[in-house]
């Protein structure tokens, strides 16, 4: 069951992946890091403009033992690729929990859930200024979805940019395609599958705290057109850097859906504490991109 539920969305990560073909140039990522916090995030894309891949993963692994047994693990990652016109955003995050049975022994999965999206934005006129495509796909086991899909396009731009904070927006509409679980009851004549429009809304506020912290606010906004759910998902996060390429994470991630299916609730909360690996060219970032710096 977990092989089946991983597979789809690397899958769908891996084929936009092999889409793009360019050279690969290794960077030491430890060294990129001796200057943390002096560039802005402009620069950090301008300097791996070309490279085919940069960005970072983190994981977290929490394993209890005693009179209460379980093991849970999160594994998430932002990749980007920057070149002349185009600079695309890939996004896995995953999430797993597996209980034992104080009185049988058995190990049951208290919670599934995995979730990629890509995004790529054409620049245009300014800089800042894009034209964006965004897809992604959820499956949450215990959602009462078998999947979730959201497909958007729209027009992306800096709304502000100073010292220490830059905010970015990006706002279209779109469309959205999910099935209900065959385990869940449906009215006669309810389809299983809905499909409706949308308008997307995502701001991403970034605060630089310290030559070594930052702070991020991101949310996105779906509003269904339809009369179907609506969705928010919000993550707020502060990241350190701690060694080289290796930094901590803490989170707070908030999800939202309006009409969720019976019995289920329409808030999830998530709070975690994740280690990060930053990789350029390859192999870099840190969290969203992350000032570094290459020497020849």
């Amino acid at each position: 069951m977990l092989r089946r539920k991983i597979t789809t969305p690397l899958l769908i990560a891996g084929a936009s992946f092999i889409a793009v073909s360019t050279p690969c140039f290794a960077v030491d990522p430890f060294e990129d890091f001796r200057e943390y916090g002096e560039l802005s995030e402009e620069e950090i894309h301008e300097l791996h403009k070309g490279e085919f891949l940069y960005g970072d993963t983190e994981f977290g692994l929490i394993i209890n033992k005693g009179n209460a047994e379980s093991t849970a693990f999160k594994l998430k990652g932002n990749l980007y690729q920057d070149f002349t016109h185009w600079r695309n955003h890939f996004k896995f995050d995953g999430l797993y929990r597996e209980d034992t049975d104080e009185e049988t022994g058995e190990e049951n999965v208290s919670a599934e859930r995995y979730f990629v999206s890509m995004q790529g934005n054409y620049k245009i006129g300014q800089d800042n200024q894009s034209l964006f495509l965004y897809g992604d796909y959820e499956d949450d086991e215990f959602s009462g979805k078998e999947y979730t899909a959201t497909f958007a396009l729209g027009y992306g731009t800096r709304l502000f940019e100073g010292r220490k904070n830059t905010i970015d927006l990006d706002v279209g509409p779109g469309l959205s395609v999910s099935r209900t679980d065959d385990e869940v009851d449906l009215l006669e004549g309810v389809s299983r599958v809905q499909q409706g429009q949308l308008m997307r809304f995502s701001v991403q506020w970034e605060r630089k705290i310290s030559e070594r912290t930052r702070f991020n606010q991101d949310v996105s906004v779906e509003r269904s057109l339809s009369g179907l759910n609506s969705r928010v998902l919000s993550e707020t996060s502060l990241v350190t850097q701690v060694l080289g390429g290796i930094g901590f994470k803490v989170a707070y991630t908030y999800r939202y859906n309006s009409k969720p299916e019976e019995d289920k609730l329409k808030v999830d909360s998530e709070v975690s504490a994740t280690l990060i690996y930053s990789f350029s060219g390859g192999l870099q970032d840190f969290t969203r991109p992350t000032p570094v710096i290459i020497e020849d």
